[in-house]
């Protein structure tokens, strides 16, 4: 469904957007689209989630940034069976433009980065166009606390630009309506003191205020430790955790260091043994695909509830 835009605000659109364009804001940047992408490329794995669950396999060429990382689950395995992996890490510019794409999901740090050849800037010039992954947008502009609200508002703008808007309010409100309902039955004391264990051993990679787990971990009834770390993903040090005493760790499960030997880092080092995380044994895991923006997250909510609370 194509945006109906009323002839008051038509007068005021910039040159060149016509009143039948789907137009949706992008970071700090409005995308217009005049038809739907046909050729669609997605990066990483949750990117790669939000367009299967709006059923766009047939409008993409490829996917990129999975494979190098990350592993795929059977249900997803299947979902992608048909396409090509472009790229198994982060694609180049090349890569896109060879495949004849004609719209790149991907986020600063997922698929982009600042200065780098692929950018919405370079793929310009290609036909390329960008829609970033809103919780990567504080790398780049101010932005508010993290929050579900962002995978939420991600369908809804991938709806827009694929013409499939029904389904992805379908979803969303599906979405809201099970969160709403279990938020409602769950019975919660004291926020427990939360820290996300991505990988690191020197120093730890964690999420800060603007990346997910801090709003999944909210939803759970738990606040996490680097909350008023004005970061999205980045490095701490380990004094810090100790300092902040965590009640319970999350840890991320993807790459070649297993969950369980993050735990027995975490478990067998000196350094943690005054953490109430470790005197209680208090560890939780998440897939990647759970912790980073996708429809995994409300299931994520539920797994990170059920090991604070037992419910």
């Amino acid at each position: 469904m194509k945006n109906t835009i009323p002839a008051a605000v038509l007068a005021l659109l910039p040159a060149g957007i016509a009143a039948a364009d789907t137009v949706v804001e992008s970071c700090n940047r409005t995308v217009t689209f005049d038809a739907p992408p046909q050729r669609a490329v997605s990066h990483d794995v949750n990117l790669t989630e939000m367009m299967l669950v709006l059923g766009l396999a047939d409008r993409m060429v490829g996917y990129t940034g999975i494979s190098g990382w990350k592993t795929l689950d059977e249900g997803m395995r299947a979902g992608v069976a048909q396409l090509p992996e472009l790229s198994a890490k982060y694609p180049s510019k090349e890569v896109l433009v060879g495949a004849d794409a004609d719209f790149f999901f991907a986020g600063w740090n997922y698929g982009m980065k600042l200065g780098g050849e692929v950018t919405p800037e370079t793929l310009a010039p290609f036909g390329i166009k960008v829609y970033e992954l809103t919780e990567s947008c504080s790398h780049i502009m101010e932005k508010d606390k993290a929050s579900v609200d962002d995978m939420y508002a991600d369908l809804m703008n991938l709806g827009r630009i694929f013409d499939v808007e029904d389904r992805a309010a379908g979803l969303v409100d599906s979405y809201r309506a099970e969160l709403d309902s279990f938020g409602r039955q769950l019975e919660t004391g004291d926020p427990l003191r939360v820290f996300i264990y991505d990988s690191g051993e020197d120093t730890p990679f964690t999420a800060g205020r603007y990346a997910m787990p801090t709003a999944l971990i909210e939803a759970a009834g738990g606040v996490n430790i680097m909350d008023d770390f004005e970061k999205s993903w980045a490095t701490v040090t380990w004094e810090e955790v100790v300092e902040r005493n965590p009640e319970v760790v999350v840890i991320v499960n993807y790459g070649d260091v297993t969950a369980e030997e993050k735990r027995a880092f975490m478990m067998s080092n000196p350094a943690f043994a005054d953490l109430d995380a470790v005197k209680n044994d208090r560890f939780v895991t998440l897939e990647y695909v759970e912790a980073t923006p996708g429809p995994r997250n409300i299931q994520a909510i539920k797994t990170l509830a059920q090991a604070f609370w037992g419910q």
